[in-house]
């Protein structure tokens, strides 16, 4: 399998462990030093056991569904539909991946919506 094709399946794998509660799956796909960032809130978690208590201690009723995923050589980008209770949230993620196949970086955005300035309104199409 080229990189191309393990990084894609490393993401659909990470994105449906997460989504399965699936602890020992999860764990298996990281390497032991993986480091996971959040960007907005400036947090950082580094190694595979704090990253899997970090999900599996995470609060809330709270899915997971990949829209889509992106990969170039030993890297993915996943676009993801986040429910949480009864809101719904995008994810941007991207994942590093090592020599090995597992995965080393975790870089997890959370977009959150906001009013756009004024003055643009002619060029534009709300939602």
């Amino acid at each position: 399998m080229d990189d191309t094709a393990a990084a894609r399946q490393a993401a659909y794998a990470y994105v449906d462990s997460l989504e399965q509660r699936d602890w020992p799956r999860l764990t298996a796909l990281l390497a032991d030093d993986v480091v996971y960032e959040m960007p907005q809130t400036r947090e950082r978690i580094r190694g595979r056991q704090a990253f899997v208590r970090f999900n599996a201690d995470y609060p809330g009723d709270w899915h997971l569904r990949a829209r889509r995923v992106l990969a170039d050589g030993s890297r993915a980008a996943l676009l993801l539909d986040v429910r949480v209770g009864d809101e719904t949230l995008d994810a941007c993620i991207w994942l590093d991946l090592g020599d090995d196949g597992l995965i080393t970086r975790i870089t997890d955005y959370w977009p959150a919506a906001y009013d756009p300035p004024t003055g643009r309104e002619h060029l534009t199409e709300r939602w």
